[in-house]
This record gives structure tokens, C-alpha cells and sequence, in this order.
């Protein structure tokens, strides 16, 4: 028999591939296309369990064969996709298990825009969410430790995670959790798959306590490589924070405890449109004094590109396109006025004192006046969604309505230290300026905590263009290593970045990666060419046509 016929005789749920299914798992938001060998769509826990069981035997005859799990698909970094057998999440394994005052349990196919919506009814918020959060599952935001416009003030998602269950490389699945104390006594006595996992996990950790704190990122956010730094503070070992951030290399996740928190009664927003670049760190440091829940950011061109295709985004917003394009005359006025904004922020607060939140949104109003820039305070929720809108909904525009051009996410996910943005933004875009010609960029994302999502829109069949690529991350990169940041702050390795790791950490944090990676995984059978033994030159080879 071959794979596919194998395959249906040890799942009980769809396994197919046909040639439009594997079209459609073949691409992410990446710039990449890799074509799966065949895609299964699990039904359970029980049927994940066969698949890893199936792979390993073949592993051990010699077979070629790798699992790659995947949720929504919106990876901007080639994480979901291999040319092996794609594990498909959304279709089954999507229910909300559990929902209290305190945490939830989900499990990975389901979609954060169907568990917002429960969270909702009961006053509730994981505020660990992207900007694709009407469009991206759990799965991915766990697997990609997901941030968002929240991340300022309550943090990623590396800090929601208390439980993980997941399918190892022994077909079973394990629920992970902090140990401490007696409890990890015990642990690290047991026999078995278990205990072998936790004693070498804690001796790498342990052994190499000072050199993996040192070389943790300088920033509040990072999703390069394997948070070691995270998973043992010299009291408590956490292999969920091993699970987090991984992109499936390590095992299936089959489902995760998260933490969630009550969620503010009362919030408001201020946008502020600045017509300098070169003044806006200045402005989001004093911004940051008053402690808004955000700061976020698009520039001039995402906001030209938003206006021009307005009904795309339309479907996003609530009421009539009329009533819409009223509320846009404001904006109008002010860009008739002052022109176009070089850059538009927006600064959100959330309290449940609504006093506090009227304070704030003066204080800013002020500060604003020490800068080239005009504020306006928004009235109500039903007015600031099209701010919002714009900002989370701005790759995905960008992404579908580029028409002959693509959005190329490869410097898309930087960040360094907001000190240092008055120096860093202008050096790079200096480096994009120079071949201005051949490509334009958008530049949006969490000034706030210094991450920047920088988004040229290139022509992917002009051979040129694309040779430009690999030298613009070459530079970019080396930049962000300059200033002591990280070359991805919540997108991720994947195909596109997992190279770019030696730079940034250095062998002999990059061997205990790998160390880390063979002790989960000695076979082989999870997520190839992420985070370890990334190849940039497999990786080019596999972009795609559009």
C-alpha cells in the first residue's frame, strides 16, 4: 500500500489528496509553496496518537515521512508547511472543553473569533491575541507564541499558557505543566518516556544555566528559537514554555489550559496622526508614561491602501457603508488641512475606573501638542473600529488585493528596544529606500514594545526583485543584532527565518537547540527545517508564483 491507502487504515478521520486540497495546504501567508505528499484531517486526540505511532515505525525502517500540524494557516513564516503529510486541525479537533473565570481549555483547530465570542458572553478576555485575530486558531498562536495589540500591558502568549497536552514521539499524549519542589523530585525519578524527557531537558537547562540567560533577548518579546530561558528559572521546570513558540517541532498539541482575566468594563481611544517620522519615538516615550493598554501604528501607505479598497473592508465593520464613509470626515478634513499623515497611532486605555481612562486620553491630547501631530479623542467603540480595522486587517489587504504585486513577509517581525527607535527606523529605511525602484513597503505594528512589521510589496516573478531578498535580511538583520533585538517578536522561525538563528544566538546556543530538538524528537517525525536545520537555500527554492 501506498502512503495515502496507509494512512486511511489508521485514522478514523478524512485523508485526502486530491489535487485542490493539496493546492490549498501548500501555502500559509508566506512567500513560500511546498506541496504536501497528502493531508489527514484527525478526528481526535486518538487519531493523532496512530498518526505519530505510524511515523515513527516508518522512521525507524528508513521511511521518509514528517508530520506537520496545522490550524488557520495564516503563518506569515512557512511554518505549517511540508512536503511530507500535512495534520489539519480546524476540521475536528476545535472544541472549547472547558470555560471558567480563570482559564479555559481549548484544543487547536478552534478558530480565537469563535472562543472570543464565548469569552465575550461571559466578560472575559485572552488578551494575548494577534492582528489576524478574526482570521487565525489556537494551534498557530500558541505554536507562533502570538502577540498583539495588547501585548504592552497584560504580555504574549507565553504568559497565558498553563497547561499544554501534547502528542510525543512515543504516539502518547503528555500534559505538561510547571513543576516545582516535590513534584519535580518525583518527576525527575519516574521511569519511562516521561521521566527520561524531563531529566534531560533539566540537565541541559541546569547545566547551561548562565549561558542560556544571557543570551535570552533583550527585548519584551521574542519568538526566535526555543525559549530555554523561560523553561527553568532554577526552582520551577516549565516544558510548556518549550511547547510554546516551537511551530509543532517538538510534538501535536492536541489541546492547552489558558489563562484568561475579566475583561475592563470601560475603554477609550485616542488616534494621532503625525506628520513626522523621525519624532514618533519621542512621542510614544512619553505616550508609554501614562500606561495605555496600547500603542499601535500604521503609516501613510498601509492608510493610502486601506482608502483604496475601502469595500474590502467593508465586510469587517458594522453598519452601512454611508454611515461608513461619514465617519471618515474627520480624517478628511484633517488630511485637507495638514495633509497625509507620515504615520497614524493609536493609543488605547482600558480600566474598569472609567475617571482614570478621561485623564489619560487629556494627558495625551497634551503631550501631542510638544509634536508635529494632531490627536482627536474617539467617542464611542462603533467610531474606532475602523481605526482598528485598518491596522489589524492592513497584511491581509495587502495580501489579497496586491494583484501583480505580493506581500512579502521575510523583514516583517523586527524589534529592539524602543530606546532605540529614533536611531534604528531611519537605517533601515535607509537600506529600503535604496532600491525603491524595485519594490515599495508598508510599515505597521506595536511601536509601544520597538516591533515593527515592515511589508515590501514586491513582484515575485522579477528575477531581480527576488535577489534583492536575501541581502535585505542579511543587513536588516545584522541591524537588529546591532541594537540587541530579535529578528521576530511574535511571527516566528519558519522557513523564512530558521537560518537567520546562528546570527542571532550564536553555536552554542544554537547546539543546545538542536539538543533540545533530538531529545523531543530523536526521529525526526515533527515540523522539519523549523527552528533547527533551517535551509534558506531549500527555503528560496520553494517560493511561490503569486
Amino acid at each position: 500500500m501506498n502512503l495515502f491507502e496507509e494512512l486511511k487504515h489508521i485514522i478514523r478521520g478524512e485523508v485526502e489528496d486530491n489535487e485542490k486540497t493539496l493546492e490549498t495546504y501548500s501555502t500559509d501567508y508566506s512567500l513560500f509553496k511546498v506541496k504536501p505528499n497528502v493531508v489527514v484531517f484527525p478526528k481526535d486526540t486518538e487519531d493523532i496518537q496512530n498518526l505519530v505511532s505510524y511515523a515513527s515505525e516508518k522512521k525507524k525502517k528508513g521511511g521518509d515521512i514528517s508530520l506537520t500540524a496545522r490550524s488557520a494557516g495564516t503563518d506569515m513564516s512557512g511554518g505549517p508547511l511540508n512536503d511530507s503529510v500535512i495534520v489539519e486541525c480546524t476540521r475536528h479537533v476545535n472544541r472549547i472543553r472547558e470555560i471558567t473565570d480563570t482559564y479555559a481549555i481549548v484544543e487547536p483547530g478552534l478558530y480565537y473569533r469563535d472562543f472570543e465570542r464565548e469569552l465575550d458572553a461571559r466578560g472575559l478576555l485572552y488578551p494575548a491575541y494577534p492582528a489576524s485575530k478574526d482570521l487565525c486558531a489556537i494551534g498557530g498562536m500558541v505554536n507562533n507564541n502570538s502577540g498583539g495589540e495588547r501585548t504592552l500591558k497584560y504580555g504574549k502568549t507565553e504568559k497565558y499558557v498553563q497547561e499544554v497536552s501534547v502528542v510525543l514521539s512515543d504516539g502518547k499524549e503528555h500534559t505538561l505543566r510547571p513543576l516545582s519542589g516535590k513534584e519535580l523530585e518525583s518527576k525527575l525519578k519516574e521511569e519511562g518516556f516521561e521521566g527520561d524527557l524531563y531529566r534531560n531537558i533539566y540537565a541541559l537547562l541546569d547545566g547551561n544555566y548562565d549561558l542560556i540567560q544571557k543570551a535570552k533577548p533583550k527585548v519584551s518579546k521574542n519568538s526566535a528559537g526555543y525559549a530555554l530561558w523561560n523553561a527553568w528559572d532554577g526552582k520551577t521546570l516549565d516544558l510548556t514554555q518549550l511547547i510554546v513558540g516551537s511551530q509543532g517541532t517538538l510534538g501535536i498539541m492536541t489541546s492547552v489550559k489558558l489563562g484568561v482575566i475579566t475583561k475592563p468594563a470601560y475603554s477609550g481611544l485616542a488616534v494621532i496622526f503625525s506628520r513626522s517620522l523621525s519624532s514618533v519615538p519621542d512621542l510614544v516615550r512619553d505616550l508609554l508614561a501614562l500606561n495605555p493598554e496600547s500603542v499601535e501604528s500604521y503609516d501613510d501607505k498601509t492608510l493610502r491602501f486601506a482608502l483604496r479598497f475601502f469595500p474590502s473592508l467593508f465586510s469587517f465593520m458594522k453598519g452601512g457603508i454611508l454611515t461608513l464613509l461619514f465617519k471618515f470626515i474627520p480624517e478628511i478634513l484633517m488630511v485637507l488641512k495638514g495633509g497625509m499623515p507620515k504615520m497614524i497611532l493609536l493609543v488605547s486605555f482600558a480600566s474598569h475606573d472609567k475617571e482614570e481612562i478621561k485623564k489619560n486620553l487629556l494627558k495625551t491630547l497634551e503631550i501631542t501638542k510638544h509634536y508635529p501631530a494632531r490627536a482627536r479623542v474617539i467617542k464611542d467603540e462603533y467610531e474606532a473600529q475602523k481605526y482598528w480595522v485598518i491596522r489589524r486587517q492592513s497584511f491581509n489587504l495587502l495580501h489579497e488585493r496586491a494583484k501583480a504585486m505580493y506581500a512579502a513577509p521575510f523583514i516583517d517581525d523586527v524589534i529592539i528596544d524602543p530606546q532605540y527607535m529614533s536611531e534604528f527606523l531611519p537605517k533601515v529605511n535607509a537600506i529600503l529606500e535604496e532600491r525603491k525602484d524595485k519594490f515599495i513597503y508598508t510599515i505597521a505594528g506595536h511601536p509601544g514594545d520597538g516591533n515593527f512589521h515592515i511589508i515590501p510589496l514586491i513582484r515575485l516573478h522579477d528575477k531581480e526583485t527576488v535577489d534583492l531578498l536575501r541581502p535585505i535580511m542579511d543587513r536588516v538583520y545584522k541591524l537588529v543584532s546591532q541594537y540587541g533585538g530579535s529578528i521576530t517578536a511574535e511571527h516566528n522561525d519558519g522557513l523564512i527565518r530558521t537560518p537567520y538563528l546562528l546570527g542571532m544566538f550564536g553555536k552554542s546556543i544554537i547546539d543546545l537547540f538542536e539538543e533540545v530538538k533530538r531529545i523531543f524528537d530523536p526521529l525526526g517525525v515533527f515540523n522539519p527545517r523549523k527552528k533547527v536545520h533551517g535551509d534558506i537555500d531549500y527555503a528560496f527554492s520553494h517560493l511561490r508564483d503569486r
